[in-house]
């Protein structure tokens, strides 16, 4: 199933980076907005040679695919939303003030293997 998100970014947090077993990784959160009557707010993250690839600012909106996914950790589950591809809306659609946007579709073909680096981290 594909789910996209559309929302303007409200904050692009600082890139992490680090060593696992599998090698180098690094990884990048950002704040995405929904429009709407209750906006709300969402911390997805993007990995590797998709950071640059975006090339995200402030202030744009977009439109995420998104993974989202869950991994248990000492009883405690934590969950990521994980961005992997962004659009840019084309002028005269959904922007800020529009209501979220989440479909289902089948999964794409394209879509990236996990990226597995971040297997020994604790979440």
């Amino acid at each position: 199933m594909e789910l996209k998100i559309t929302g303007t970014i409200r904050q692009i947090l600082p890139e992490q980076s680090g060593e696992s077993r599998n090698g180098p990784w690094r990884k990048q959160e950002f704040i995405l907005e929904t429009g709407g009557k209750y906006p709300k707010q969402i911390c997805i993250v993007q990995w590797g040679d998709n950071i640059d690839e975006f090339g995200l600012r402030e202030g744009e909106t977009i439109d995420a695919h998104i993974d989202i996914q869950s991994r248990e950790y000492n009883d405690r589950w934590y969950t990521d939303v994980k961005a992997w591809r962004v659009e840019r809306p084309e002028a005269g659609s959904a922007g800020v003030g529009a209501p979220p946007t989440v479909s289902g579709e089948p999964w794409p073909d394209e879509a990236p293997l996990d990226q597995g680096a971040d297997d020994d981290l604790p979440f």
